[in-house]
């Protein structure tokens, strides 16, 4: 089995942020920082430690300030060399012309609709998906990209939650396992009920192309949206498709608690900030 290498990465970031308003009124949410450095940015780099070339943002209307984060900044660094300051801060953002790519998603219809979107630019390519809401600290991506270079097909995160959370996520539905990578035998989207497991979906995805093909029908799902859920559950049985569990540290910042907690735990990580989280933390829960 020839196995082609995962070089795409699509980015969904057309969404509105409603649930962060109003911080993010006149700016992109995936622009919310976690200390010192956007989502988008955390996310964008456990793509490119992957070993992903190509970067797809699938934006929508007012999404400039996350297009000029990756770009060049003469004034800024205009300015801070006359001044003799150092650039190392914001050096590695600009990325390589030609990437990231960017297309529009004009309505949105869900996450399936978003990944769609992006169609012409993966082609016959598989291709990685990461969310920016779900911040992953140990390089979640460069542990599934290993994995799918084992497998091969559809590789998906897999991440224990409590049964009273499955009703939240996208589900597994496990078969066999193999250390942390375990056989998904179907996929259920918000299920009601009895879950087949405690195994959701945390924002990340290795695909094969096939999956645009279904997408093409544009078939609403849960919540009367376009579902990437259900288009994968199509490819169930006719390619591998495995779930991988992640033995890093996942932070929902598409919820608010999510995103301070992020900001805590990975200052207090900070050597240069570190000392002085803690002592506040100390004082505050004292």
């Amino acid at each position: 089995m020839t196995i082609k290498k995962v070089r795409k990465a699509v980015f969904p970031v057309a969404g509105l942020g409603t649930r962060f308003l109003p911080a993010t009124k006149a700016i992109p949410k995936e622009m919310l920082t976690v200390v010192d450095k956007p989502l988008i940015q955390y996310a964008v780099e456990e793509a490119l430690e992957a070993g992903i070339e190509q970067i797809i943002f699938v934006t929508g209307r007012g999404k400039g300030a996350l297009e000029d984060h990756f770009d060049i900044s003469y004034e800024l660094e205009a300015t801070m060399t006359a001044r003799g300051k150092s650039l190392a801060v914001i050096e590695g953002i600009r990325q390589t012309p030609g990437s990231p790519v960017y297309v529009r998603q004009q309505e949105p219809l869900g996450l399936g609709h978003a990944v769609w979107c992006a169609r012409e630019i993966v082609g016959n390519d598989p291709f990685a998906v990461l969310l920016p809401d779900e911040l992953m600290v140990g390089g979640f991506m460069k542990q599934m990209v290993e994995a799918y270079e084992q497998v091969g097909g559809n590789v998906i995160g897999a991440l224990e939650v409590p049964d009273s959370e499955t009703g939240k996520y996208g589900i597994i539905s496990p078969g066999k396992q193999d250390g942390r990578l375990t056989e998904v035998t179907a996929l259920v989207e918000k299920p009601k009920g009895k879950a087949p497991s405690n195994l959701m979906i945390p924002g990340r995805y290795i695909l094969q192309p096939e999956v645009m093909q279904i997408l093409d029908a544009q078939e609403p799902g849960a919540g009367g949206e376009i579902q990437l859920t259900d288009a994968m559950a199509k490819l169930i049985g006719h390619q591998p498709f495995h779930g991988f569990t992640f033995d890093g540290q996942r932070y929902d910042c598409g919820d608010k608690a999510g995103w301070l907690t992020a900001n805590l735990a990975l200052g207090v990580m900070r050597d240069d900030i570190g000392p002085a989280v803690r002592e506040f933390a100390r004082t505050l829960f004292a």
